[in-house]
């Protein structure tokens, strides 16, 4: 089958498009308001952007009555966010955290987690989450959609601080992925996790790319 997304609607009973880009790295992303409301939400338009140094980004798209999404708002006006790792062990805070609730609520308040806070800003941040990125807002690009819905902001942020527990490194100084079980966003109403991973190596590559890949000290 073909269809032009923008002209006609998929012969499918659900719209497949979300299901093809996949899977999807969750932006568990918690912020404060300007005026102290402290938030959390997952975005999964979510991803790095870059090493040198470390940027980030996410998409947000609006409310249907063309409201803002909070964590766009508040990272705008106080200039942080943090990036929490969504897992499995995790996945039904992840869920809750989902619920669009006014400005005024917080949803902290409905989850069971233990707030700490960042050391960069007063940003609350899941303890219980393995590894977090403090990050520094930097700018935000708008792109009009279709519908109010459709249209989205794309927020760009330096990553300032890396929090990793200790007991999901291995003895080799890598990330234990098999044990942190990270989910991910896939279409519909479906998510999957990691629990297996494999190797390859770009074959020809010389000792200099090889490293950089593999983010060896030095290298980048």
């Amino acid at each position: 089958m073909k269809y032009a997304p923008n002209l006609e609607s998929s012969t499918l009973p659900y719209s497949p498009f979300k299901s093809c880009v996949v899977p999807r790295p969750i932006g568990w992303l918690s912020s404060v308001s300007a005026d102290g409301v402290e938030n959390i939400a997952p975005y999964s338009q979510w991803q790095n952007l870059s090493f040198d140094p470390p940027m980030v980004m996410f998409s947000a798209n609006q409310y249907p009555d063309g409201r803002r999404k909070d964590t766009v708002v508040n990272a705008e006006a106080t200039g942080w966010f943090v990036w929490n790792m969504a897992t499995y062990a995790l996945r039904e805070a992840v869920n809750i955290s989902a619920m669009a609730l006014p400005p005024e609520q917080s949803e902290f308040d409905r989850l069971n987690v233990t707030r700490v806070f960042a050391d960069n800003a007063p940003i609350p941040m899941v303890k219980e989450s393995p590894v977090k990125f403090e990050c520094r807002y930097l700018s935000t690009h708008r792109l009009k959609g279709n519908s109010a819905v459709g249209t989205i902001d794309i927020v760009f942020a330096r990553v300032e601080k890396i929090h990793i527990d200790d007991d999901v490194i291995l003895p080799d100084g890598k990330l234990d992925i098999r044990k942190i079980r990270p989910i991910a966003r896939l279409g519909y109403f479906d998510y999957t996790v990691i629990e297996s991973s494999f190797e390859m190596r770009v074959p020809g590559s010389d000792e200099a790319a090889q490293y950089g890949l593999e983010g060896r000290p030095g290298f980048k």
